[in-house]
């Protein structure tokens, strides 16, 4: 594996930690601009950053010292903790007026929680979730809801436009992206719900699946959900199931933080709550790392026609 030359590259530097199936594909798509370093605990995905284009770097500390501006792609607000500001923590090394873009859905307490202390060490947050999945996130058609201050805003925008043919600008805060991310993901989990009890009620009807569901994209009740989940829905039986494009567990996530954000509110969610049952069931059942779309599984066991 013979890594590529930087000496092309001109702009910041990029530090991306996480090389996961989304921090792996914005690596390879950074790589064709700027110079990345990218780290992640597997050693195959390291190597496969190196395979896009990237350096490899030996730990996040290291690919985050050399980096103007670091990407970070985790889990959940406690990887973010841990990866910036734990033991091993990278903020840190990172120098000073450096500048952290947040690409994971993590929910807006989590980046509050965070925001002062890495002021304390001189290092700066965009909140910058995203939405669209592997596949666009290497074309650079990524959806991203940016908040933060619009000089931090700026200095990484460069690196949001050769991610996202939608950049938008919700909120001049860190936090703004992830409440409206929330607004998204309830939304989103909801429709995926409600697609898998409408197919699994075609499937009991005796209706044809994909001429049930062409018809329904057809007219008033389709919806972008429903047209991208439902074919693979219909797959969802099939030995081996669907392509895995979004996790199932990924959902469980996203609708907690979705719970957790009404009940602070004290705003009444019961579609969204009656949405998450339905992945955590899901997960229960052992289908956490299948693709959401075997939700309809939960709905129905079985294919009766």
């Amino acid at each position: 594996m013979a890594e590529q030359s930087n000496e092309s590259r001109t702009g910041p530097v990029v530090a991306v930690l996480g090389l996961g199936a989304m921090g792996l594909p914005m690596a390879r798509r950074l790589a064709l601009d700027f110079e990345v370093h990218g780290f992640d605990v597997d050693r195959d995905r390291r190597a496969l950053a190196v395979d896009a284009g990237a350096t490899a770097a030996p730990s996040a500390v290291a690919a985050a010292s050399a980096a103007d501006i670091v990407l970070v792609a985790v889990r959940n607000g406690e990887q973010l903790e841990q990866v910036l500001l734990g033991q091993d923590g990278v903020a840190p090394a990172m120098r000073r007026g450096a500048l952290v873009i947040l690409t994971s859905t993590v929910g807006v307490a989590a980046v509050q929680g965070i925001v002062e202390p890495l002021a304390a060490l001189g290092v700066r947050l965009v909140d910058a979730p995203l939405s669209g999945g592997p596949a666009r996130a290497g074309q650079g058609d990524l959806l991203i809801l940016v908040g933060g201050d619009p000089a931090d805003v700026a200095g990484v925008r460069p690196v949001l436009d050769a991610l996202g043919s939608t950049v938008t600008v919700v909120g001049d805060r860190p936090g703004d992206g992830q409440a409206v991310k929330t607004v998204n993901q309830l939304l989103c989990g909801v429709h995926i719900a409600a697609a898998a009890e409408a197919l699994a009620l075609a499937d009991a009807l005796g209706l044809d699946g994909p001429g049930t569901l062409a018809a329904l994209q057809a007219g008033a009740a389709g919806s972008f959900m429903l047209g991208d989940r439902g074919p693979r829905m219909l797959q969802a039986y099939d030995e081996g199931g669907a392509e895995v494009r979004s996790r199932l567990d990924i959902f469980v996530k996203d609708l907690g933080i979705v719970g957790d954000a009404t009940r602070r509110l004290g705003l009444p969610s019961p579609v969204a709550a009656a949405a998450e049952q339905l992945f955590l069931l899901g997960q229960a059942q052992g289908l956490g790392a299948a693709d959401d779309s075997a939700v309809v599984r939960v709905v129905a066991p079985e294919r009766r026609t």
